[in-house]
């Protein structure tokens, strides 16, 4: 099988957030998804781009994309954080997810980040063999924490 592994466009944003949502609905959160197609093409191809993304193309369609943003570490300095890294089901085990985080490291290595971060379900098996056959450290002690909308106007009330 062919692919390329490219930088996304403004134009590849509507696949971009089909794999989105077919992420979510995988996750069992499908309507968990609350970016429109206009926030997501303004977040990342505006003046001032908040992510990066690549995509994974097979012929004319785009079966996997991998989005990345910069963050600051007090203990490592410059990392990325690896937001999504999503293969369509029709096409995982064909390579696209090793060639997305490949791009991802590479991306990394070029902007000097000393780490890549991510977050990975507990339930996710698949994915973790994967990361951790990648080499990557699963850091199984460590418990994600945000405050969504609701959460920030409850504490600031």
């Amino acid at each position: 099988m062919e692919y390329t592994i490219r930088n996304a466009k403004r134009t590849d944003m509507p696949r971009v957030l089909a794999l989105i949502n077919e992420l979510a609905l995988f996750e069992k959160e499908p309507h968990a998804v609350l970016v429109t197609l206009e926030e997501l093409t303004q977040a990342g191809f505006g003046e001032q781009p908040l992510f990066h993304c690549f995509v994974a193309q097979v012929g004319e369609e785009v079966q996997g994309m991998a989005l990345v943003y910069p963050r600051y570490s007090t203990w490592s300095g410059p990392v990325i954080h690896l937001e999504d890294l999503i293969v369509t089901q029709a096409m995982r085990g064909t390579g696209l997810g090793s060639a997305l985080l490949e791009q991802v490291v590479r991306y990394g290595r070029e902007k000097g980040v000393r780490r890549i971060s991510w977050e990975v379900l507990d339930w996710n098996e698949p994915a973790i063999t994967f990361y951790e056959a990648k080499g990557a450290r699963v850091m199984r002690d460590w418990n994600v924490v945000q405050l969504d909308e609701e959460g920030i106007e409850n504490f600031l009330n």
